[in-house]
């Protein structure tokens, strides 16, 4: 049972809206390279009723980080491991971030 609004999800980064084929024709690369990523731990991709494998749109911009890195001769292994760091590193600073706006109000004498 569907609620809401259906089109809701379409902005939803985390929605698995993408096919295999639509995934690896928008970055540019094989299915192969994508099945390569996953089987490495970088994205795990959601399956379909249907047993097919889908992607959101977070997933496909951390295939494309690692695709870029693996252009440029980085073994997709540690390209993988790579972008997992540098998206752990981003969610650390985003929430370093919020908990000092949440600091700020309850004391605006620290200096930044």
């Amino acid at each position: 049972m569907t609620t809401g609004d259906p089109f809701g999800r379409l902005d939803d980064d985390d929605y698995p809206a993408y096919t295999m084929g639509r995934a690896a024709e928008m970055l540019g690369t094989t299915q192969g390279f994508l099945r390569a990523i996953g089987e490495a731990h970088l994205i795990t991709p959601l399956r379909s009723a249907g047993g097919h494998r889908r992607y959101s749109r977070y997933q496909l911009r951390l295939a494309a980080r690692a695709r870029e890195l693996v252009d440029q001769g980085t073994p997709i292994e540690a390209a993988c491991r790579i972008v997992i760091l540098e998206d752990q590193l981003g969610e650390a600073q985003r929430l370093n971030a919020e908990y000092r706006r949440a600091a700020e109000p309850a004391n605006p004498t620290i200096a930044a």
